[in-house]
């Protein structure tokens, strides 16, 4: 007993479709706990110049992600387990928790494209405080040496953009790990760029993640109605 005919191949659809999504769910929660524990970003954003923490807004997101992933896999779950079981409950339920979570992936893609500059910004504006200090007289009472160090290693760079600053290493050999400072001024790997680089990177992995997510949700949303109407109008019921 159940729906028949198109109903009963939109029922399945909506458990394969379901199915995506809960493995899609363990993906990003996958991908997110990656990113919290990546080496090169734990490195850099675990430092801490004197009481001042690196910023953290970077693992903001990514905690957002990790919940995102966990409800996903739930709410995955949930919409199998009603397209199964043809339950008009679980299924709006279901439809419920789609729209909540899609509306939350839509202002966290807001919040994310507002904020994409302003993560790299606050990383090099801590790393060039960290320089500054780290070329003082008195550096050596500070941490600002070993955070300089940790940036210069963690993204093999030196320097920052201006050219004094990039220029500075060449009387401050013990703040970089590579000697061909000059070979790597005309290449371009100054921190600051290298920063962009990691931070950016990340970031457009996070966005085609939610780009196919968003569909995925879309698709489901119109299934799941689809089949809400199907299981009310059949003769069975």
């Amino acid at each position: 007993m159940g729906v028949e005919g198109c109903t009963k191949c939109i029922k399945y659809l909506l458990f394969v479709f379901n199915f995506i999504f809960w493995l899609a769910g363990g993906i990003i929660l996958g991908v997110a706990l990656w990113l919290r524990h990546d080496s090169q970003t734990t490195n850099i954003l675990y430092l801490q110049l004197g009481d001042k923490q690196a910023p953290n807004t970077f693992y903001v997101g990514i905690y957002i992600l990790i919940a995102v992933g966990a409800v996903m896999m739930f709410v995955g779950f949930l919409g199998c387990y009603g397209a199964i079981q043809e339950s008009q409950c679980l299924l709006g339920t279901f439809f419920t928790c789609l729209v909540i979570l899609f509306a939350c992936e839509v202002a966290a893609g807001i919040w994310g494209f507002v904020n994409k500059d302003q993560i790299a910004k606050d990383v090099k504006q801590f790393y060039d405080q960290a320089f500054q200090q780290a070329l003082m007289a008195d550096s050596d009472s500070s941490n600002g040496k070993a955070v300089v160090k940790t940036f210069h290693e963690t993204l093999d760079c030196c320097g920052p953009d201006n050219a004094i600053g990039a220029l500075t290493p060449l009387w401050k050999e013990d703040l970089c790990p590579n000697k061909e400072i000059l070979k790597n001024l005309i290449q371009g790997t100054s921190c600051h760029r290298k920063i962009d680089e990691l931070f950016s990177g990340k970031l457009y992995l996070i966005g085609i993640a939610a780009i196919v997510v968003a569909v995925i949700m879309i698709f489901e949303m119109i299934l799941s109605m689809v089949l809400c109407c199907g299981i009310r109008n059949s003769s069975v019921y």
